[in-house]
């Protein structure tokens, strides 16, 4: 029973982290109406710049704040400089950028950083809280994960149910031509979608960095794996993102824990394709009708 309650939260907290890497993805979607392959390398790189304000004595949260800042900085350079020339052409094209942009960032983190991997510091200590007598794997730094990411949700569900400038930001993504006639400047909020989106990827690659081995190459995995949330929950659905970034970090947690760590990558790539065939919406996705 130990094990089991163990597992499930350690599965909830790596759900949580998924569900992060997830919600930059459904913000960059739904604000932009494209897919960031990048996503994870553009987190992982400010979290690198993080790491380097630390190491010259800068306090935790400056450097936490200053990673944020630096990938709003870096979404809306991306965006502007990458993605906008792109516009009007096949819509895979950005698809494309965005790999060739994965690829270039982590080349550029190692040449500056190395290759080598190293540890990443915590907001909170990673020790299991003590329940009762019972110390569970659940940390006061998961804790923190949980309340960042249920944050990040509410204000994103806020921005688009509640907010003008949401509204805005839907119809610039759905579509850009009659946005643009009704006085709507989409090229502003396509640059703000980018930027708000790869703020939330900061966030998540903080989150990460000290769970895992910090390379430039830590972000890989947990893209697949928040990638797999996205589409679970329903690519458009914030609330999608956070129950499917849940599911996803439970089937792997009871994966790693009952048959083996090397086919967690296995079980994530099997539940992305049992959804796609049953349910390709995702979770709280709708199907979409169009005249032909």
């Amino acid at each position: 029973m130990g094990l089991f309650v163990d597992i499930l939260l350690s599965g909830v907290a790596q759900g949580m982290v998924f569900a992060a890497v997830a919600l930059g993805l459904v913000l960059i979607s739904r604000a932009t109406g494209t897919i960031n392959f990048a996503q994870g390398a553009m987190g992982m790189f400010t979290t690198f710049i993080a790491f380097s304000l630390l190491t010259h004595g800068v306090g935790y949260w400056p450097a936490f704040v200053a990673a944020l800042a630096m990938g709003f900085v870096l979404g809306a350079v991306v965006e502007r400089t990458l993605v906008r020339p792109l516009r009007g052409k096949p819509a895979l094209n950005p698809v494309i950028v965005t790999i060739g942009l994965l690829i270039v960032l982590e080349g550029v983190a190692g040449s500056i950083w190395g290759n080598v991997a190293r540890g990443f510091p915590a907001a909170f200590s990673q020790r299991g809280l003590v329940i009762g007598t019972t110390r569970v794997a659940f940390s006061h730094f998961d804790v923190f994960i949980v309340c960042a990411v249920a944050a990040l949700v509410v204000a994103i569900v806020a921005l688009f149910r509640w907010t003008d400038l949401g509204l805005r930001m839907r119809a610039a993504a759905f579509s850009p031509e009659v946005s643009q006639l009704l006085g709507v400047r989409v090229g502003r909020l396509f640059t703000l979608g980018w930027a708000l989106a790869c703020a939330a990827g900061s966030l998540a690659g903080l989150l990460v960095a000290p769970l895992s081995s910090f390379s430039p190459y830590y972000m890989d995995l947990n893209l697949v794996y928040g990638f797999t949330a996205a589409v679970l929950g329903g690519l458009l659905s914030p609330v999608g993102a956070l129950v499917g970034g849940l599911v996803t970090g439970l089937a792997i947690a009871f994966v790693g824990g009952y048959v083996g760590p090397d086919l967690q990558p296995i079980a994530a790539l099997a539940l992305l394709l049992v959804v796609l065939m049953v349910r390709p919406q995702g979770l709280f996705g709708t199907t979409e009708v169009r005249r032909v």
